[in-house]
């Protein structure tokens, strides 16, 4: 590997920026290691600039959100559909953990931050890799279908605002996983699909986690600027997420990483045009 590991910030931009997904998950994974160890410094004066998007293979094509279509999930082609949705959802949030650790690499929070994201990194990393082999072991790739193109807009949107970003990501989209997993879990063991089932647990298990973070850090910065995190937290959503927040939502799930009611209710009304 011709790349030589000296920062967090540098290794973080250069696993974003390649397009080879086993490469770009190996450094995601190899730059947490050495950042635990503390083998590598946070930030350098020659690591490179962050790219506008991230590195991508030729395949899947990206299309709007709208053009993605759903199958059921009785069928081989219908469990390979939403296998594939969830490597795709599992490798923008590899990108997303990396991006908010090199975007923010010069802000004012302590080296625990760069600890959780990179957590987060790593462990988005072993998901798409999971996701990835099931595919493979059905007959399939990553690739083979059209996948979507909205989380990487809504790190665009927030990239210059880590509480916007952290009120975004984590507190909704990932958040959004604690909601519809549970279900997904169910209906693969239903369909006696129990392989795919089993690695939807582990994603599910490490996610909470993720919104934890997300909602500690998100708390953090509020209470530095002596702000409300849940009147904080539905103003930038208003700003930054288009569309109402939708139910059901796994209140239990939610509540133990940290984000409660008084958080998102509210908001499953509003709608931002």
């Amino acid at each position: 590997m011709p790349f030589t590991m000296t920062s967090l910030r540098g290794a973080a931009t250069e696993a974003i920026a390649t397009a080879d997904l086993d490469r770009k998950t190996a450094l995601a994974q190899e730059a947490a290691t050495r950042w635990f160890q503390r083998r590598i410094s946070l930030r350098s004066p020659l690591d490179p600039k962050l790219p506008d998007r991230p590195g991508r293979p030729k395949k899947p094509e990206l299309v709007p959100p709208t053009a993605v279509k759903r199958r059921s999930l009785h069928s081989v082609k219908g469990r390979i559909a939403l296998l594939h949705a969830i490597a795709h959802i599992e490798l923008n949030a590899v990108d997303l953990a990396l991006d908010i650790v090199a975007r923010y690499a010069s802000e004012p929070v302590p080296h625990s931050f760069f600890d959780g994201w990179m957590q987060v990194a790593f462990e988005e990393a072993k998901h798409f890799r999971l996701v990835r082999d099931r595919l493979r072991a059905m007959g399939a790739d990553y690739g083979d279908l059209p996948a979507h193109d909205g989380l990487w807009q809504a790190a665009h949107q927030t990239r210059n605002d880590l509480t916007a970003r952290l009120a975004v990501v984590p507190l909704i989209l990932e958040a959004r996983g604690l909601d519809v997993t549970p279900s997904l879990q169910a209906k693969m063991r239903e369909t006696g699909d129990l392989e795919s089932a089993a690695v939807l647990d582990v994603i599910y298990n490490d996610e909470k986690g993720h919104v934890a973070i997300g909602a500690k850090w998100f708390r953090f910065l509020c209470a530095r600027e002596k702000k409300d995190p849940a009147e904080t937290f539905k103003q930038l959503v208003r700003i930054n997420f288009r569309g109402p927040l939708k139910p059901p939502f796994n209140d239990l799930a939610r509540a133990e990483a940290g984000l409660t009611p008084s958080f998102y209710r509210s908001l499953t009304a509003v709608s931002q045009s």
